[in-house]
């Protein structure tokens, strides 16, 4: 019996330390573009909302929906960790795989690939005070022209 209160108590602590954890990431939450802010070259893709939530595990997810260069909707996720590692994204036209590679405590560098290639590198940084965000990104696009983009983003 005191065993079995033990593993239970000892379960609860290590649940609760992984939630704050969590809790404690500044890039969780729904970041809502700042198209007056950002800087996106012609006819460039734009995702609009983004929102990191916890998944299973101690994994992360991230859903976002935007715009194509048609002005048409998009939506993709991608469920990975902040480690370096790519995870595949699900429903992105440009990209296969994405990876976060935390630089410190508000900041990540990402890097997508597809078809094995990468096609895009960036980082993110989460401001100080947590309520707004810049994305800067370099890369090539489908038709082979290199572009450059900085987004800004608000916390909802």
């Amino acid at each position: 019996m005191k065993t079995t209160r033990t593993m239970l108590v000892v379960a609860a602590v290590w649940l609760a330390m992984a939630a704050v954890g969590l809790a404690a990431n500044p890039h969780l939450g729904t970041w809502k573009l700042n198209e007056s802010k950002s800087k996106f070259p012609p006819g460039a893709a734009k995702n609009t909302t983004v929102t990191y939530t916890p998944a299973k595990g101690d994994m992360l997810k991230c859903t976002t929906d935007g715009v194509d260069k048609g002005g048409e909707p998009i939506h993709w996720t991608w469920v990975g960790k902040f480690d370096g590692h790519p995870y595949e994204i699900k429903g992105s036209p440009s990209f296969d795989t994405l990876a976060y590679q935390p630089i410190n405590d508000r900041t990540n560098r990402t890097i997508a690939t597809k078809d094995g290639k990468v096609v895009m590198t960036g980082t993110i940084t989460v401001a100080k005070d947590g309520r707004s965000r810049e994305v800067t990104l370099t890369g090539t696009d489908a038709s082979g022209k290199k572009f450059t983009e900085t987004a800004y983003y608000d916390k909802e």
